[in-house]
């Protein structure tokens, strides 16, 4: 099976040193050439939960080094999705299926509306990964990774997937509800990353502080007000003590988007807040605190290149 990755982050490069230590035929696409070039010639490393090691990985900039893929996996940040797309069209033959394992809601819509619905798989994974530098990634913690069509079907191409993933060192399981599980994940970054992002606080500091804590619960109840709306069924019966459970179980990490903002990057909020904020919009539901933290962490982003001077 041709692998390709796109997108160089710490999950992108965590599931291609995988694919590739196991022997797979294994590419990696990156925007950046200078990027991949040096990807391409010194490998990726990792340390952490899995141990130190490296491996070597094919890296390219051009699609036409690649040719035809049986498998990409997508995990560029949300708002380059739609540019990926059309990227990664000369990769592209009939039986070719995407696999997007990034945050927030709207991806699978954004792939599908380009690439073709019945190519589309979804993805959840819990694996935890931190970018050090260029091609060198910290294995925060092992998790499941979960796939499926928001159809419901378990296409035959679906299943070797699976069969793939565990057989090189993730665990990953099939569903038949993955809006739920996608839902659920945005449920707890909604609490979680905007938050963390505005505070500079660690996961865990959110809930001990109760300034924090009760704009974090306010945000999930908003959120969760509205997959009830949409007749969304979380995996979890209480949303608040669920998002508080995560805080303490990854006291220490920074969410991915407060690493955002620390390197002055532009983060996934419009995906995961803004997602919030548009459905209240659209389905006449005040959602005040979504609005707060997506205001906040907007102008956060516009205040960088000040910041820099």
């Amino acid at each position: 099976m041709k692998i390709v990755v796109v997108g160089p982050g710490a999950i992108g490069c965590l599931f291609a040193a995988y694919l590739a230590k196991s022997k797979e035929e294994v590419w990696l696409l990156d925007k950046n050439k200078e990027r991949a070039a040096k990807i391409n010639e010194c490998g990726i490393s990792l340390e952490g939960a899995s141990g130190s090691w490296q491996v070597k990985v094919k890296a390219t900039a051009n699609p036409a080094d690649i040719g035809k893929a049986d498998l990409i996996i997508i995990c560029v940040k949300s708002f380059h999705t739609k540019l990926t797309i059309e990227q990664i069209k000369p990769l592209l033959s009939d039986e070719t299926k995407i696999l997007t394992l990034q945050n927030g809601i709207g991806n699978v819509e954004i792939i599908s509306e380009s690439a073709g619905e019945e190519r589309v798989i979804a993805g959840v994974t819990n694996e935890g990964s931190t970018l050090i530098d260029i091609g060198k990634i910290r294995h925060a913690g092992r998790g499941e990774t979960i796939i499926g069509t928001i159809d419901g079907k378990t296409p035959v191409q679906m299943r070797a997937i699976r069969e793939l993933l565990n057989k090189v060192g993730f665990e990953c399981k099939m569903s038949r509800d993955i809006k739920s599980l996608l839902w659920s994940k945005l449920i707890i970054n909604v609490g979680i990353n905007a938050l963390s992002a505005i505070t500079r606080l660690p996961n865990g500091k959110l809930i001990e502080y109760e300034g924090t804590r009760r704009i974090l619960r306010d945000a999930v109840t908003e959120a969760a007000r509205i997959a009830k709306r949409k007749r969304i069924k979380l995996i979890f019966d209480d949303p608040l003590a669920k998002v508080e459970a995560v805080c303490e179980g990854t006291q220490g990490n920074l969410s991915s988007m407060l690493q955002d903002v620390l390197r002055k990057k532009r983060t996934e909020v419009d995906f995961i807040n803004g997602v919030i904020v548009r459905l209240g919009q659209e389905l006449g539901i005040d959602v005040p605190t979504n609005k707060f933290l997506l205001d906040l962490v907007k102008t956060i982003e516009s205040s960088y290149a000040q910041s820099a001077q």
